[in-house]
């Protein structure tokens, strides 16, 4: 949990960028995330030389050369700022030392078409002062600073991605439980912050398995796949992800539903994601198999399809969708929803409200979570219909007392508990059989029950009654006003 004293710290940063000229968040959170693993490349050369001294050896993989040692943060960053800035922009400076570091680095290979976009050397040296005062010291508090940071982006990107509200993640987290073995996919990462909860809970729940090198080498290069084609939102997950303590994650630069992801088949046991909902493909362009799972232009249909090929028998995914994907009639759409529920497992469908995603959009959605099996198995499904996450369901999103969520993680954790349940209430289950009676229609309106309260009134002549008898009221309550008023004038 980040202090006042830190956000007041960031808050710095990102006004430092704004009255400098730079005013697209994206552009700030990616020359910030520059800086940042600059600092970090530093830190991790201090460690190397820490351990070579204990141990009376040789420096192993030195991330510096004896030329290039002006170059790390802790020998540029009290250089005035003219200096310091040539010091960046030289093609054998600060800069291009991080983009050239390549595959070996799970970062630099990320950084092609990167650009340096401080344009003075003013505000270069201020935010390397500012950044240098933000105390990074442990996993937490650095994963804790970027979250802050990403948290500042309050715009929808242009093909319909916006960064999912971290509570929202956490609870979709938590109801899935991930596991140690678990290989934990999200085919739409931006800033990969389902990985990073992923991460976060596995490190919470199974901390002794950090002993083991085996389990070590899985959590930082096996453990977390995403997928991602946007290049500045793939560097910002790519940090986002080494702040949270993942040394190498395993990001692929690929648009997932082109024939260029096709190797994207059997490898996930646990899917996480909100797709992008926004506008249509090219049907030439997306990768066979999943066309043949479901036959659409619309992304959120096809992702639908992506991820049940990318599925690992048994494995499981939670997807946020847009309301229209659970009830739409196209043949697209009925072809998918059958798909899950007959040829696959449907556990749970969560309705949201249309204000969980406010500023970025006013869409309603949903969570499907469904299990992968190939041969069916979807008997009875459970819905949920959430109507608060603790925040305001405006374009502000206050935080306010109440909240839904841990209710939900709680019942789904407890599926056989619900059995009892009406469907007057926030939760039930629904029979397989009927879902397909409505046309694999997935609307939680359409199997939830509304009580209506029959509400007695008096008789009408009672009501003229009771009107005549005000009337008469107010006219004596006049009368002795304007007798107070005449005795009034005749004293």
């Amino acid at each position: 949990m980040l202090t006042g004293e830190k956000r007041s710290q960031i808050d710095k940063i990102w006004n430092a960028f704004w009255t400098g000229g730079v005013s697209n968040p994206l552009t700030v959170i990616e020359q910030i995330t520059y800086l940042l693993f600059i600092k970090r490349l530093d830190e991790m050369q201090m460690a190397k030389e820490k351990k070579a001294t204990l141990l009376r050896k040789p420096i192993e993989d030195s991330i510096y050369t004896d030329e290039q040692d002006d170059l790390r943060w802790s020998r540029f960053k009290d250089r005035e700022p003219e200096d310091l800035f040539a010091h960046f922009i030289k093609p054998d400076g600060v800069f291009n030392l991080m983009k050239n570091l390549g595959q070996d680095n799970a970062f630099s290979r990320f950084m092609k078409g990167a650009t340096f976009m401080i344009p003075t050397p003013r505000l270069l040296a201020q935010v390397v002062d500012l950044l240098n005062l933000v105390d990074m010291i442990d996993r937490d508090t650095k994963g804790d600073v970027y979250e802050y940071l990403l948290s500042k982006i309050a715009t929808a990107g242009t093909n319909g991605q916006f960064r999912t509200p971290r509570h929202i993640i956490k609870m979709m987290v938590d109801m899935m439980e991930p596991l140690p073995q678990d290989v934990i996919c999200d085919p739409s990462a931006g800033s990969c912050g389902f990985l990073v909860a992923s991460a976060e809970y596995v490190q919470s729940k199974y901390e002794a398995r950090f002993a083991e090198a085996d389990f070590r080498k899985h959590f930082n290069e096996e453990m977390f796949i995403g997928t991602e084609f946007d290049a500045t939102m793939i560097r910002i997950g790519a940090m986002n992800m080494m702040m949270h303590g993942i040394e190498n994650p395993n990001l692929v630069d690929v648009d997932a539903l082109s024939e260029s992801n096709a190797g994207f088949t059997n490898i996930a046991t646990l899917i996480l994601a909100n797709p992008p909902f926004k506008g249509s493909l090219d049907h030439e362009a997306v990768e066979k198999n999943i066309l043949g799972l479901v036959s659409s232009k619309k992304t959120e249909l096809l992702f639908l399809g992506l991820m049940l090929r990318g599925l690992k028998i048994g494995g499981r995914a939670a997807v946020i969708v847009p309301d229209g994907v659970l009830f739409g009639s196209s043949k697209a759409h009925v072809q998918i929803r059958k798909e899950i529920i007959d040829g696959h497992q449907l556990k749970a469908v969560i309705s949201m409200p249309s204000g969980v995603f406010k500023p970025y959009a006013g869409v309603s959605t949903a969570i499907l979570i469904f299990t992968k099996t190939d041969s069916g198995g979807t008997d009875q499904v459970w819905f949920y219909d959430m109507q608060a996450d603790g925040f305001s369901l405006d374009d502000k999103r206050q935080e306010i007392p109440g909240s839904d969520l841990p209710d939900i993680v709680a019942r789904y954790l407890n599926l056989p508990a619900e059995a009892d349940r009406k469907r007057t209430e926030k939760s039930f289950l629904v029979p397989v059989e009927e879902i397909r009676a409505n046309k694999y229609d997935l609307s939680i309106n359409r199997y939830k029950e509304v009580v209506h309260e029959q509400k007695q009134y008096e008789k009408p002549e009672v009501i003229i009654s009771r009107i005549k008898e005000l009337d008469e009221a107010r006219r004596q309550n006049l009368e002795e006003l304007e007798q107070l008023l005449l005795s009034g004038e005749m004293a």
